[in-house]
C-alpha cells in the first residue's frame, strides 16, 4: 500500500513540480525584456496624490506587470497540461479575458488626463466583469460532465460533504464569487510584492486541496502550480523596491481565475479563509465608502472608518513601512491557508469515508 501511494504521488506531483518551474524560469526570462519594454515606451503607474506620501516616489514605475504572468501560464499550460485535458480550457479563458479587461483599464489610465477618471469607469468595469464571469460560471455549471460530475453544482462543506446547489442560487453565487475575488486583488496589488506573494500561497492552497482532497482534480492542481511558478518570479521584479507593478492586467485576471479554481475545486466555501488578505482588502474598501456615506447623510459631515483604504494603507499610516505591512499580511495568508487546507481534508470522502447526503452518482464518478 505506501509503494502504491508512494508510487501516485511521484506520478502525479513529479509533472506538477516541473510545470511550476518551467512557468517560473519562463516568467523570470520573458520579465527582463517585459520590463526593458515598458521602461523605453514610459508606460510607468500614475499614484494617488492623496496616498502615503513615501508612495509618490513610485511615479513612473512600469505597470502591466502581469502580462509576464499571463503569458507564461498560457505557453505552459497548452503546451503542456492542455491536451486531453480541455477542462483546462475554462481557466485559461477567464485569465486571458480579464487580463484583456484589464489591460484596457491600464492603457486608459495612462493615456488620461487630470481632468478626465484615469482608467475605465467604475460602473462599465463592472459591467464588463459580471458579463465575462456569468460566462465562467454558465461553463462550469451547464456542461456537468465536462468536469466529470453529472450532479448540480456542488460546494464541500467541511466536517460535512458535497451539498448540490439549484442553478438559480449557483450562477448569482458563482458570478458573484469570481467579481469579488478579482476585484478585492486589484485592491491588494497596492504594495510592492503583496498581491503577487498572497496569489501565490492562494494558488499553493488550492493545488494541494486538488491533488489530496475530494474530489480530485490532477490538472487543476498543475494549473494551480503553474500559476505559482509564475507569480513567484514575477516576484523578482516586483520585490521592494519594485521595477514593475501588477497593474489592473494581471490583478484582475489573478482573482478572477483564482475564484474559477476555487469553484471548479467544489471547495469555494474556504476561498473567504484561504484569501482572506483579499477579503480584508476589499471588504475595508467597502466599509470606507458605506461609512463615508451614511455619516454625511446623517451629519451632513462625512467620516472614515479607517485612516485609508483599502487595509494595508490604514497601518501604512498608522506608523508600520511598506515592507512590515507586506510581511505581516503574508505571514496571516500563509497561515490562513494552512487552516483552509486542513478545512478541505475534514469532509467525510476527503477522508475516505463514503457521505450519504451525496448523491451516490457523484460517488461513482472518478473526477476528471
Amino acid at each position: 500500500m505506501e509503494e502504491t501511494l508512494r508510487a501516485i504521488v511521484v506520478r502525479e506531483a513529479a509533472p506538477t513540480v516541473l510545470l511550476a518551474g518551467g512557468s517560473f524560469l519562463l516568467t523570470l526570462f520573458t520579465g527582463r525584456y517585459w520590463v526593458r519594454w515598458l521602461r523605453v515606451k514610459k508606460i510607468g503607474k500614475q499614484v494617488r496624490v492623496d496616498g502615503p506620501q513615501a508612495h509618490l516616489s513610485k511615479t513612473g514605475t512600469p505597470t502591466m506587470g502581469g502580462i509576464m504572468i499571463v503569458v507564461s501560464v498560457v505557453l505552459m499550460t497548452v503546451l503542456f497540461n492542455l491536451y486531453g485535458r480541455w477542462s483546462m480550457l475554462l481557466p485559461l479563458a477567464v485569465l486571458v479575458s480579464f487580463a484583456i479587461l484589464g489591460s484596457f483599464d491600464d492603457f486608459l489610465s495612462l493615456t488620461g488626463t487630470r481632468s478626465k477618471t484615469f482608467g475605465l469607469t467604475a460602473r462599465l468595469k463592472l459591467v464588463w466583469q459580471f458579463l465575462l464571469a456569468l460566462i465562467a460560471a454558465l461553463a462550469i455549471y451547464l456542461p456537468k460532465e465536462y468536469f466529470g460530475l453529472e450532479t448540480e453544482g456542488l460546494v464541500q462543506i467541511p466536517f460535512y460533504g458535497g451539498v448540490p446547489i439549484p442553478f438559480y442560487w449557483y450562477i448569482p453565487i458563482a458570478v458573484f464569487v469570481i467579481v469579488a475575488t478579482s476585484n478585492a486583488v486589484n485592491l491588494t496589488d497596492g504594495l510592492d510584492g503583496l498581491a503577487a506573494w498572497t496569489l501565490a500561497i492562494a494558488f499553493a492552497a488550492y493545488g494541494v486541496i486538488s491533488f489530496v482532497a475530494y474530489p480530485r482534480h490532477i490538472y487543476l492542481q498543475a494549473f494551480c502550480f503553474t500559476m505559482v511558478g509564475a507569480n513567484a518570479a514575477f516576484l523578482w521584479y516586483n520585490a521592494h523596491p519594485a521595477q514593475v507593478f501588477m497593474g489592473d492586467t494581471g490583478a484582475l485576471a489573478m482573482g478572477a481565475v483564482l475564484a474559477v479554481v476555487a469553484l471548479i475545486s467544489q471547495h469555494w466555501l474556504l476561498l473567504p479563509i484561504i484569501g482572506i488578505v483579499f477579503v480584508a482588502e476589499g471588504a475595508s474598501s467597502m466599509l470606507q465608502t458605506l461609512y463615508f456615506k451614511w455619516t454625511r447623510w446623517r451629519t451632513g459631515t462625512g467620516k472614515r472608518l479607517f485612516r485609508m483604504a483599502p487595509l494595508h494603507h490604514h497601518f501604512e499610516l498608522c506608523g508600520w513601512s511598506e515592507t512590515q505591512v507586506t510581511q505581516r499580511f503574508v505571514l496571516i495568508a500563509l497561515i490562513a491557508a494552512f487552516i483552509g487546507i486542513a478545512l478541505a481534508l475534514s469532509t467525510p470522502e476527503s477522508r475516505g469515508d463514503p457521505n450519504q447526503r451525496t448523491p451516490a452518482r457523484v460517488q461513482e464518478l472518478a473526477p476528471r
